[in-house]
């Protein structure tokens, strides 16, 4: 089969009054739910045996390590705090360790045994799984504090365990710290005694090298004492330090005195090196030059008196000049005796400092054994001294690290159950669950349920809205209440139709039940009663019904017409409404299934459009059998009937589908079987005008009737008097 594709559809959005309608509708779902759930929870309320608490306040501390360190001396140790240290204390209450003292304390083997298992005596594991479920632990905030609260069904009981639980924690831990410091203080005296060996040891060690070494310790210095005198060891360094100044100053004036000129150095080195020998030459060349400079006045350079003159300043330069080379050798000399000085010196305290050096690596094995020792002996000391304390300290009471603040008393009325809230909370989850039902129904519930569902979902107009509870009108009378969404229904048809000539109509439905049969009367009766000819047919062949409720007989009909074996005047039926006339169904041979399909139905159909003003085919369910189908395609008008929440959505979206598949002129829906008292919603579809027709005078009748005969094209005294609104798609 083609697929047909269908318009998008709009996005539903609900609205406030949505979430009531649903509210309404599945009252009876929320009441009985909310019921239900209120009773079975005040009767478990009332069922429940009393019980009682007691609490007993317990101030809990951190534990430190079982030694304290030795860093540090002799401070105690001190931890920070842990933030999973009351987890772990509810832990350790509720483990073994703390219940099973308080089970044997307080004989609850026994005395559960009797009240709970007939005198049978309980093990221990099974009472304390019990136990555990009597017993709440809750901290205090913000302090290292613990609410030990037990509840039971006899008030002494509760106060006497919640006080054992405390007792018997404060006791674990008690035990627990003492079994700890036991242990640590054996560690610690065997630590002691390995010590003790071990100095001995090292003593007898130390002797012996002593005695082989041949050394004298007279100092008992812990370590080597060198030979070397410190003030003799100051002196040599002063004198170090002064020798290799004298010589640095001497070679650095030496060395200055070396790049002058022979010429320049005669003149320096007595303000560098005085010495009288030079200075009195130099004071005796200075006068010869003066003689030499003052004769040349008086006498010839080539005179004698001045050839002498030259002589002698000749003799005295070079006398000077040998002066010069022997205070530059002195120099030298005394350099190179400071140089020989600085390094005798340098090579005896080197030489006194390697001979201290080898006695210091002959007698260093002595000193590293006495080295030891001393490290031996002060650890001993410590460990001593730490046994000392701890053995005080496991000697004082452990109070502090467990104290009962708060001792538990017997309640005086009980805690559980607490029935105002247990009610309270019953008629709470009641209406939740109530409600969450309700609307969970209604999810589930796929069906057709408002107005706005038809138009979103199948894009077509709703030409009229049926309450729920409706008869016969032919039954009824003229008169009847129900007649108005009818008369509705003929006004809304009749602005569909595009052209007065489509007068034959089929309606139709998704499925079996939903009131087609039920609104093909009721709307055939109201366009009879308006004065129109009106003529029903039967063409629902396989399950005819309409024969019943004319109360006529189904011997001749349509069947009989379309197998040529009667006419149109012996199978068409009068009944007790004017204007209206019936056919039957008729018997429907085997043979014979696809009749509705042949020429002769088309031509009858011809034929009764010349007859009647209006004719209407009742048929079976669109989806069940193809007959609908081709009555779709045969008439001019085709109107779907949709029972409210009766059938899923697509079923009826696919109904409409197939009338538009074949051909078929949909004009518009009817929703039927309204309950108005709880869709209030509806109301402006039924009774809104059931009120205001009946509310109307006399002349707006005849006024409204006369503009209705106009639209059929009949004379005003051929319509009855009724109103029609229009609604607007």
């Amino acid at each position: 089969m083609d697929q047909i594709k269908t318009a998008a559809q709009p996005e539903a959005r609900l609205h406030f009054l949505d979430y009531w309608r649903v509210i309404r509708i599945r009252k009876a779902i929320i009441i009985t739910v909310f019921l239900i759930t209120a009773i079975i929870a005040t009767a478990v309320t009332f069922i429940l045996p009393e019980q009682f608490s007691s609490t007993a306040k317990i101030k809990v501390e951190n534990d430190v390590t079982d030694i304290t360190p030795m860093s540090g001396g002799m401070t105690p140790s001190w931890s920070p705090y842990d933030a999973y240290f009351i987890q772990t204390t509810f832990e350790i209450m509720n483990s073994q360790l703390v219940l099973s003292n308080v089970i044997a304390s307080l004989n609850l083997n026994v005395e559960w045994g009797k009240k709970f298992f007939n005198g049978e005596t309980l093990k221990t594991k099974e009472t304390m799984e019990i136990l555990k479920g009597h017993i709440s632990l809750a901290p205090v905030r913000n302090a290292k504090m613990i609410n030990i609260t037990v509840f039971s069904d006899d008030r002494n009981e509760a106060a006497k365990i919640a006080n054992a639980i405390a007792e018997a924690y404060k006791d674990y831990r008690v035990k627990s710290r003492q079994e700890l410091a036991s242990k640590g203080l054996e560690k610690l005296e065997q630590q002691l005694a390995e010590q003790e060996t071990k100095i001995q040891m090292v003593q007898t060690n130390v002797e012996r090298l002593r005695s082989e070494l041949g050394i004298v310790d007279t100092a008992n210095s812990p370590g080597y004492t060198s030979t070397l005198d410190d003030d003799q060891m100051r002196r040599y360094a002063q004198l170090m330090i002064e020798g290799e100044r004298a010589y640095k100053e001497s070679m650095v004036q030496l060395d200055g005195l070396k790049h002058i000129t022979n010429g320049s150095l005669r003149d320096v080195l007595p303000s560098v090196f005085p010495d009288g020998a030079l200075s009195e030459l130099l004071g005796r060349l200075h006068e010869a030059q003066q003689n030499w400079v003052t004769k040349t006045n008086d006498y010839a350079v080539s005179s004698i008196t001045m050839t002498r003159i030259q002589s002698l300043i000749d003799e005295l330069n070079h006398q000077i000049d040998d002066r010069v080379i022997g205070i530059m050798s002195g120099l030298e000399t005394q350099v190179q005796a400071k140089k020989a000085a600085l390094d005798g010196l340098t090579q005896a305290v080197n030489d006194a400092k390697a001979k201290d050096a080898l006695q210091a690596a002959k007698n260093q094995p002595y000193y590293d054994e006495k080295i030891k020792k001393e490290q031996l002996m002060r650890m001993h000391d410590l460990l001593f001294a730490k046994i000392t304390n701890e053995k005080l300290d496991l000697e004082i009471p452990k109070t502090s690290m467990v104290q009962v603040t708060d001792t538990a008393e017997p309640g005086k009325t009980p805690v559980k159950p607490n029935k105002p809230v247990n009610i309270a909370l019953g008629l709470i989850f009641g209406i939740i669950m109530g409600v969450g039902l309700a609307f969970f129904i209604e999810y589930l519930d796929t069906s057709v349920k408002t107005i706005d569902d038809v138009e979103r979902t199948f894009q077509a107009p709703v030409l009229g809205v049926i309450p729920q509870n409706i008869g016969y009108l032919l039954d009824e009378g003229n008169e009847s209440k129900h007649a108005e969404a009818y008369r509705v229904l003929r006004t809304n048809l009749l602005f569909s139709r595009r052209d007065e000539k489509l007068n034959t109509i089929v309606i139709v439905s998704a499925g079996a039940g939903e009131g087609k049969s039920t609104t093909t009367i009721n709307l055939s009766t109201v366009f009879a009663q308006s004065g129109n000819r009106v003529l029903i047919v039967d063409s629902d062949l396989r399950r005819p019904t309409l024969h019943k409720l004319f109360k006529t007989a189904n011997n001749l009909g349509l069947t009989n017409y379309l197998l040529k074996q009667n006419t149109l005047a012996e199978i068409v039926q009068t009944t007790g409404v004017p204007n209206l006339d019936f056919m039957a169904s008729g018997k429907l041979p085997s043979s014979a299934l696809g009749i509705l399909g042949s020429a002769q139905m088309k031509e009858m159909i011809a034929e009764l459009k010349q007859r009647y003003d209006f004719i209407f085919f009742d048929s079976p369910p669109i989806l069940g059998v193809s007959d609908a189908s081709i009555l779709a395609s045969e008439v001019d008008l085709v109107m779907q009937v949709i029972q409210y929440r009766r059938y899923p959505q697509p079923m009826t979206l696919r109904a409409k589908q197939m009338i538009e598949k074949v051909g078929g002129n949909f004009v518009g829906l009817i929703l039927n079987n309204i309950n108005m008292s709880q869709d209030e919603g509806y109301y402006y579809y039924s009774g809104y005008y059931h009120d205001y027709y009946y509310s109307r005078t006399a002349s707006e009748q005849d006024a409204e009737a006369k503009a209705d005969a106009k639209l059929l094209g009949k004379p005003a005294e051929a319509s009855e008097t009724e109103v029609g609104v229009k609604q607007k798609y």
